[in-house]
């Protein structure tokens, strides 16, 4: 079964530079996504964190493999101990003194489908308000 990618877009009043230190810098994803023992904008790198609902927290692996800096970043999205892969692409559009933040994570389908924190609406809820919510208030407060 193949079904749409979920994505989202949003505009930021910051430049694509900020943005991009935004969402490669591990001291500053922790103040709005996840707080990760390392990060690095490389192809390749590893990284993991712990999230999911609260009932039930999920171990997260991923890996990097696609970086143009200041434009894009992808990264594959696994759970440990749960079949499935996804993808997760973060593409920057510079608009001016602003950017535009395309966000589309693929391959959802992947992830059992009897796990309601797996479904897509829990994707959606939960990349709305990291991307609407959380990364907005981040740059714009700066």
């Amino acid at each position: 079964m193949k079904t749409e990618p979920f994505v989202i877009e949003r505009i930021y009043n910051a430049p694509a530079s900020e943005v991009w230190q935004a969402i490669t810098d591990k001291d500053r994803m922790k103040q709005w996504y996840f707080d990760l023992a390392e990060f690095k904008p490389e192809v390749g790198f590893e990284f993991r964190f712990d999230g999911g609902s609260e009932d039930q927290q999920y171990h997260h692996i991923c890996r990097i493999t696609e970086v143009e800096p200041v434009r894009k970043l992808r990264h594959s999205w696994q759970y440990e101990g749960y079949p499935g892969e996804s993808f997760v692409t973060f593409e920057l559009f510079a608009e001016g003194d602003k950017t535009l933040l395309l966000l589309t994570h693929a391959g959802l389908e992947t992830f059992p489908q009897n796990n309601k924190d797996f479904a897509r609406e829990s994707f959606s809820a939960g990349w709305t308000y990291i991307i609407g919510t959380s990364l907005k208030e981040y740059l714009e407060k700066r």
